[in-house]
């Protein structure tokens, strides 16, 4: 969801690159066996903050720096509209309703008078704009 094409261009566009103030980081590459030993031993520490430890003992490491702290994060506006969509579209019924009207047709229970079927039309072109919306909004590739 938060790859879609057009949420990526937004967000560059609203947050421009910053330059990293800070010198760059290390990168080492471990095996899995190595990276889950250093997980298990790092316990309820960050990874960076139990390497540093390691590696330059308790009292060289940054003292200035706060202590980790996670963001609480929350959904997007785009994420919650959506969200609402979808919890609205399975509240409704309307796939039901709509097989529903079409056993009726089959077996000849609904007259179709010119104001059914108009109506028919209408809830098909709603139910469409829907799923082009939906689809539009999560980036979603239609083969």
């Amino acid at each position: 969801m938060s790859g879609s094409p057009n949420i990526v261009a937004f967000r560059k566009a609203a947050h421009p690159p910053c330059k990293r103030k800070g010198p760059p980081p290390v990168t080492v590459r471990l095996s899995q066996a190595e990276y889950d030993r250093l997980k298990h031993d790092a316990g309820v520490l960050t990874m960076a903050a139990y390497i540093r430890l390691t590696l330059f003992g308790e009292g060289e490491i940054a003292p200035h720096r706060k202590p980790y702290t996670r963001k609480a994060t929350s959904p997007s506006a785009e994420l919650t509209m959506i969200g609402k969509m979808l919890g609205g579209l399975g509240q409704s019924e309307i796939a039901a309703s709509l097989a529903d009207i079409a056993g009726a047709a089959k077996i000849g229970a609904l007259p179709l008078s010119p104001d059914v079927e108009a109506a028919i039309t209408e809830a098909c072109a709603a139910v469409q704009d829907m799923r082009t919306r939906l689809i539009a909004a999560l980036g979603v590739k239609v083969q």
